[in-house]
């Protein structure tokens, strides 16, 4: 009985340390669980910490930034100056490309008597000029420009531009200009070294004014209906989507809605701000001369009433020009 009873108590006892064991482990299990979670809860804290604190950065930064306008104005006139230099690098190794085809062509024209002097770009003027002091005195000769396409050699006249100086115009963009010179019997041609070239910055300029419903620009009444304005007051030249006004303050001279009768181009009878100025015929009986400010404004004026006058199926160009010609 004895040996029985100590074998029920080692087997007691056995079955109870393996449940001491058991239950150890389970808690141990418990503990690490709670452990793991609450490191992983610690590390989404610490995670959610780090992105409100990078808000918080990124908002200082934005609200820094604002309170710092004229780093801003740096920044936006660096910019202006770099575009304003790889413009003037464009537009210095075009002409280079020039000179040295017109170079060129003097070469291989060596018996020609004059030549076209000034820059082959809108917003330019042209001069015919002789090349020798021998050669003849045009001021007397009859003198004709016109214009060529670049593909297809097709001539048309320019009506009205019958002097040694002409201006390009919007039309001329894209396009060889070429004068011819009466001299008695006998007839010289000359014409530019290759397609006259935008203005620099005047698309991007005319395409911001085409958001506007109306543009005002300053000029200076010259003529009025051919005959000399001698007033050199500043008026105003409204260019508006329906239709083109010209006022004085309060004082109206001509509101005209686009229409077939009405005629738009520059100045053809040169002069030294004929690349300035500008030719509006409002309609029949009825017209202006206008001096701009600039050659940029005039050449704007053009290109944004064309477009308007487009869209409203109406072709605005000078007196006499082909309907054809493109805005």
């Amino acid at each position: 009985a004895s040996e029985d009873a100590k074998k029920v108590v080692e087997e007691e006892r056995a079955c109870a340390r393996v449940k001491i064991e058991s239950a150890r482990a389970a808690a141990q299990r418990v503990v690490q669980a709670f452990h793991e979670h609450e490191m992983k809860t610690r590390s989404t804290e610490k995670q959610k910490d780090f992105e409100q604190l990078m808000r918080e950065v990124q908002e200082a930064r934005r609200i820094k930034m604002l309170h710092q306008p004229s780093r801003v104005m740096h920044m936006e006139h660096e910019l202006q100056a770099l575009r304003i230099q790889y413009a003037e690098k464009s537009m210095s190794s075009v002409q280079l490309r020039k000179e040295l085809a017109r170079n060129k062509r003097l070469e291989e024209n060596m018996n020609q008597l004059y030549e076209l002097e000034g820059l082959e770009s809108l917003g330019s003027s042209l001069h015919i000029i002789p090349r020798e002091d021998t050669a003849p005195d045009i001021s007397t000769c009859a003198i004709q420009w016109y214009r060529i396409q670049s593909e297809g050699n097709k001539k048309e006249l320019i009506p009205g531009a019958t002097k040694s100086v002409y201006s390009p115009e919007p039309f001329d963009v894209g396009r060889l200009l070429q004068a011819e010179i009466v001299l008695g019997a006998e007839s010289i041609t000359i014409a530019t070294t290759g397609p006259i070239d935008p203005a620099a910055g005047l698309g991007s300029y005319v395409e911001a004014l085409l958001r506007k419903h109306e543009t005002e620009f300053n000029v200076v009444l010259i003529r009025m209906n051919g005959e000399n304005h001698a007033s050199n007051s500043i008026h105003v030249f409204h260019v508006g989507r329906l239709s083109i006004k010209l006022s004085k303050g309060k004082t109206i001279l001509a509101r005209e809605f686009y229409s077939s009768s009405m005629q738009l181009c520059g100045v053809r009878g040169g002069g030294n701000a004929a690349a300035q100025t500008l030719f509006w015929q409002v309609k029949k009986g009825l017209s202006f001369t206008l001096a701009f400010q600039s050659e940029r404004e005039r050449n704007a004026a053009m290109m944004l009433a064309r477009r308007f006058a487009f869209d409203c199926n109406i072709t605005l160009a000078g007196p006499d020009d082909q309907a054809s010609s493109g805005t």
